[in-house]
């Protein structure tokens, strides 16, 4: 069994892909960026999730919302992974806290509001990481096409350029007309992405 199976099968339960899943991940573990389009209920977290406990490093999830991540941190820690978030619902000290154990490496995903990226203090600590992977999801946000337009979403690509080493990037969105798509591996700056639609 490789990998990404056992990842799979060892902390989330399943025995096979969905369709679309084992090529983006695929993508992903061989350093490639990588676009899912696929539909809410597809399994686009697995798609970045199974990656990120592959690959040496941590991986930042940019997420739009707050019961999303707390939803999918609170699914990974039960599955025995090491998962947090940095959002506007954490108190000060609470946030010290997850920097504090960020750099002494006890998360494999860190879940981040895309207003937080740019904040110094984040910065000062995630510089001090390998960042491996920077997943976005709910990527239609950075889209000014698209309905979600989120403008913190513009921030990630100057994240990316602040960060030491550039991180394999992926995007993942449920919907996304022609325009969308293009604005989102344009405004990213995906480098010849693996694009899955489903």
């Amino acid at each position: 069994m490789d990998g990404k199976h056992q990842v799979l099968q060892e902390y989330f339960g399943y025995d096979t892909f969905r369709p679309g899943q084992g090529e983006l991940i695929d993508a992903l573990l061989s350093g490639r960026d990588a676009f899912g389009v696929m539909p809410t209920g597809g399994g686009k977290s697995l798609c970045y999730q199974v990656p990120a406990l592959l690959l040496p490093g941590m991986t930042v999830v940019v997420s739009p919302l707050i019961s999303l991540m707390r939803d999918q941190v609170l699914a990974l820690k039960k599955a025995g992974v090491g998962a947090a978030y940095l959002n506007s619902s954490l108190t000060q000290p609470q946030m010290d806290q997850v920097c504090r154990r960020l750099l002494a490496g006890e998360y494999r995903l860190l879940y981040v509001a895309p207003e937080r990226l740019l904040a110094d203090r984040f910065l000062s600590v995630v510089r001090q990481l390998d960042v491996a992977m920077v997943a976005v999801d709910e990527a239609q946000c950075v889209s000014q096409w698209g309905q979600d337009f989120r403008p913190g979403y513009l921030k990630i690509e100057e994240f990316l350029c602040t960060l030491p080493k550039r991180p394999v990037v992926s995007a993942f969105t449920a919907t996304a007309t022609a325009e969308v798509r293009d604005d989102i591996i344009d405004l990213l700056k995906l480098q010849d992405p693996v694009v899955t639609t489903t």
